[in-house]
């Protein structure tokens, strides 16, 4: 055999084992996990649970839904409160704390497309020229009307 042979058997190889190293690890992962949670979450038959039976029935069901799911948000209505909160003052501060920072980066990002911008806007103004010296004429006139 060559030494190019042996070179890509060898990548071959390698790539194997570690398919099968991270398929072992995975492997290990999900039965960590079912071990830390043993309850398995029941599966629910949609067919026979709401549709089963009369229409007042499927009121019922539903009402009960909108129920728990109204106590669960509840629950954890001041959480979320607090969570949202907290995320308002992370973030203000982290804008407080990089102030100069950012302003700096737009002055900067501002001076670099500025010649882009000027370009684009001139392109605009080509492109619908009729369509904007309409609109301004039309203003002219209310302004007009309205003295």
């Amino acid at each position: 055999m060559d030494l190019e042979a042996l070179k890509l058997r060898r990548e071959e190889n390698i790539l194997k084992h570690k398919k099968k190293k991270k398929a072992y690890y995975l492997k290990k992962k999900l039965q960590n996990q079912q071990k830390e949670n043993p309850e398995k979450k029941s599966l629910i038959n949609f067919d026979n649970e709401l549709f089963s039976g009369s229409g007042a029935d499927f009121d019922l069901k539903i009402k009960e839904i909108i129920k728990k799911q109204k106590a669960h948000v509840e629950n954890r209505e001041d959480i979320i409160l607090q969570r949202i909160e907290e995320y308002k003052q992370k973030k203000q501060k982290y804008y407080e704390q990089n102030k100069e920072k950012r302003l700096k980066y737009d002055k900067e990002y501002r001076e670099k497309k500025k010649e882009d911008l000027k370009k684009y806007r001139k392109e605009y103004y080509e492109k619908n020229k009729k369509e904007i010296l309409a609109r301004q004429k039309e203003k002219r006139l209310q302004e007009k009307e309205n003295n």
